[in-house]
């Protein structure tokens, strides 16, 4: 019978300086978080010939593991430069695309989404040694079709979307195929492998699920395919007990995924984990597919309508000024084309990087998501991008 192939992926974000601020405040959150991100390579070295695991972490994320100081803050904890370097190992981890800051790309300014997605391609391309990395993570899995020009412009070859805004184009497509095959989306020219996330699927991996359960769900879920289907799981790997629990008797690695990897290795289930430019570069993708706006679960909230960073007075204020500082950052932006580029504008050009990563900053998803205990931090970096923004046009008077 034909195999089964499971992509497995895990969203990895701490907003900007959380998890030093936790290491101060919070001691013990902030070893859990560290030990659940080392626990991944030493749980799955011995199992590379089988283990496949994609990977999206964010530029906060990335930018606070790779400071020195950080990293000699927490030795003793984990060896964070190890860390970084094991998780380099691509016969066992996959590294998708994401956003630097972790912004919900449909609810940002598109003026600011190629930064975004520039500025986390140089620190990855930096930590990785790769310049390509095929696949996209939108940040709480944030996705509309305006996106996908400027995912091909930066090199994806496919991006991840929610089972329930997946729509197909024209011909008929079966429930299971249109969960369990990538299809092609395009906008305005440019086009896009689209690989679906299994929601329900995806929500029993971040909770706790047993690896018979698993198994048995898939072959009930994929037995009408007359192809060999992707079953694709995404969560977060670094919240909840499920991933955070050291017990190897009760976290993630131990209970699932290593019991699941001994049944692949001893050929007792068709499973086969399997990274998912593998899969399209042997199967490809099949059929049209419109993908609606809209976002991932969290708790009791759908994600279509964007309510848990958008819902609230305090969240709406914090959107509309994000939206109009960005609009003065690049008005400003644009008056410097106007300048030959021999002109000395060092002065200028400093303050204008120094307010785009603030703006870039303020617009990070857990900022609006923790509502008003968080918007005071949109406020806080808008205030410090417009100072700069003030000094920026005083030189160019």
């Amino acid at each position: 019978m034909a195999s089964i192939h499971h992509a497995l992926v895990l969203n990895l974000h701490q907003p900007p300086n959380n998890l030093t601020e936790l290491s101060e405040q919070n001691e013990w959150e902030a070893k859990e978080i560290l030990f659940a991100l080392d626990r991944m390579p030493r749980s799955l070295w011995e199992y590379q010939d089988i283990a496949r695991v994609h990977l999206s972490l964010s530029g906060s994320l990335l930018e606070t593991l790779a400071c020195p100081k950080f990293q000699e803050q927490m030795y003793g904890t984990v060896k964070v430069g190890d860390l970084l370097w094991h998780l380099q190992n691509q016969k066992i981890f996959n590294i998708l695309g994401t956003g630097y800051y972790h912004p919900v790309l449909p609810l940002t300014p598109q003026a600011d989404w190629n930064a975004q997605l520039s500025r986390w391609q140089g620190i990855a391309q930096h930590l990785f040694w790769r310049e390509q990395f095929p696949g996209f993570w939108p940040p709480e899995m944030g996705f509309c079709m305006e996106m996908i020009p400027y995912l091909v412009r930066h090199g994806y070859r496919y991006v991840l979307v929610d089972d329930c805004y997946v729509e197909p184009i024209g011909e008929k497509m079966s429930w299971q195929e249109l969960r369990y095959r990538p299809h092609i989306a395009s906008y305005g020219g440019a086009e896009i492998a689209v690989v679906v996330r299994d929601r329900e699927l995806s929500n029993a991996q971040l909770s706790g699920m047993d690896p018979g359960w698993f198994i048995h769900e898939l072959e009930e879920r994929t037995k009408w395919c007359d192809f060999e289907p992707l079953v694709t799981t995404c969560s977060d790997g670094d919240n909840g007990g499920w991933f955070r629990n050291h017990d190897k008797l009760a976290n993630f690695w131990h209970v699932f995924y290593q019991s699941l990897l001994e049944r692949v290795r001893g050929e007792t289930t068709r499973v086969r984990p399997t990274y998912i430019h593998d899969y399209l570069a042997r199967q490809g993708a099949q059929g049209r597919v419109h993908v609606k706006t809209g976002a991932w679960n969290t708790e009791d909230h759908y994600g279509d309508d964007f309510t848990q960073w958008s819902g609230t007075s305090q969240q709406k204020e914090a959107h509309a000024r994000v939206q109009a500082v960005s609009e003065h950052f690049h008005a400003i932006e644009n008056r410097l084309k106007q300048y030959a580029p021999a002109s000395e504008l060092h002065e200028v050009r400093y303050h204008i990087n120094e307010a785009q990563w603030r703006l870039l900053r303020a617009q990070t998803s857990c900022n609006f998501y923790w509502a008003q205990a968080w918007t005071p931090k949109v406020h806080g970096d808008l205030d410090l991008c417009e100072a700069h923004l003030s000094q920026a046009v005083a030189e160019l008077a």
